[in-house]
């Protein structure tokens, strides 16, 4: 499950990027407990973080373990990451 968020910020990435976004997902479903656990106000969310092309970038995930369901919520780069995400959250 993506968010629009998610969605957007993937589709506009280069394709070698969507692959390394993929890749990233693939590794989050693999191991939920992966990404690092967020406190206050992002409390509940967890971000996986992977190197692209020398560029750090993060996954914003939630654990949903009732309905068994891993929400995505955004992608993007480090800078502004948890700004833009505190708004969207």
């Amino acid at each position: 499950m993506v968010t629009p968020l998610f969605h957007r910020r993937k589709k506009k990435a280069s394709r070698s990027l969507q692959k390394a976004i993929d890749t990233a997902v693939r590794t989050i479903l693999a191991d939920p407990l992966i990404g690092t656990p967020k406190v206050g106000v992002l409390k509940g969310v967890r971000v996986f973080k992977f190197m692209h092309q020398g560029l750090e970038y993060l996954v914003a995930y939630r654990l949903e373990m009732r309905k068994r369901q891993i929400p995505f919520l955004a992608v993007g780069p480090h800078e502004n990451f948890y700004r833009d995400l505190q708004r969207r959250t």
